[in-house]
């Protein structure tokens, strides 16, 4: 190392020591006012742990004085700026809860359900957090119909929905694909009930129509009448509904296997014998 950088190393390094001793007599002092003043020039400039740290020395000392509500505020945002969204969630919501009269309420109710938010894994996880935002903006818009914040809100729901409908809808397709045609009938029922505009319908109803024809043709003689018959239900509503396009002749060849065993299979007959015996 030439003369010239070891200089400029002596020099990076005494004014790192410098700032760090610097914080450090702050941090131990046993004063306030100090310590407040100079987390706020810490938040100010960014420096969220710092901030932080002496945030949370002097939380109690100004406890019921006017400092306390920016006090907090800002101690609530460090934690959201350093992407600890589910304590920043919890501390903009007690924050809400206890300064009801302040000018800030707004933005923390916001704030905490969207902390909330942001915790929202990808869709193949658990959705928990997921569902609870949704629950916490729609409170929101409740709350403040007059907010500016609405637009977001309502853009976020259907984000958060949206997360909700793929991991339903590949739920279902993952049934399909395992060949359990009951159980992907079923989940992809729940996403026609839960998201009627999912842009999905015309695949979720072809995959409902093939799982139920698969279903009654695997299904023991005695179901297959009932089964055949609700199939007929599901292909019949897709021709309605889709009466060209994609999927449109696969059905309608369903459709024609399906008339085809309902006609050919004397299945009344078989019932009336097993309940005659």
């Amino acid at each position: 190392m030439t003369k010239s950088y070891s200089i400029v190393f002596v020099l990076i390094m005494s004014l790192a020591i410098a700032c760090k001793s610097s914080y450090e007599k702050i941090r131990t002092s046993s004063d306030p006012q100090l310590i407040l003043k100079a987390a706020d020039k810490y938040y100010k400039n960014k420096d969220y742990i710092k901030a932080q740290g002496l945030y949370e020395l002097v939380l109690t000392a100004f406890r019921g004085q006017k400092e306390a509500e920016e006090i907090y505020f800002n101690y609530a945002y460090t934690h959201y700026y350093l992407a600890e969204n589910e304590l920043a969630s919890h501390l903009f919501k007690t924050f809400a809860s206890t300064f009801i009269n302040s000018s800030k309420k707004e933005e923390a109710d916001f704030m905490s359900v969207y902390s909330l938010y942001k915790t929202s894994p990808g869709y193949r996880l658990d959705q928990s957090s997921t569902e609870k935002a949704i629950e916490g903006f729609q409170l929101f818009v409740n709350s403040y119909p007059n907010s500016s914040r609405i637009e977001e809100c309502n853009t976020l729901i259907d984000e958060c929905r949206a997360k909700l409908e793929l991991k339903a809808f590949e739920a279902g397709k993952l049934y399909y694909n395992m060949g359990n045609y009951q159980a992907c009938v079923t989940s992809l029922q729940n996403v026609l009930n839960d998201f009627p505009e999912t842009k999905n319908g015309r695949e979720v109803r072809w995959m409902i129509c093939k799982s139920s024809f698969l279903l009654a043709e695997k299904s023991i003689y005695e179901k297959q009448k009932e089964r055949y018959l609700d199939a007929k239900e599901y292909a019949d509503d897709f021709i309605r509904r889709y009466p060209n396009g994609k999927w449109t002749s696969d059905i309608h060849d369903i459709l024609k296997k399906i008339n085809h065993k309902l006609k050919t299979q004397n299945y009344d007959r078989h019932q009336n014998t097993s309940a005659g015996n």
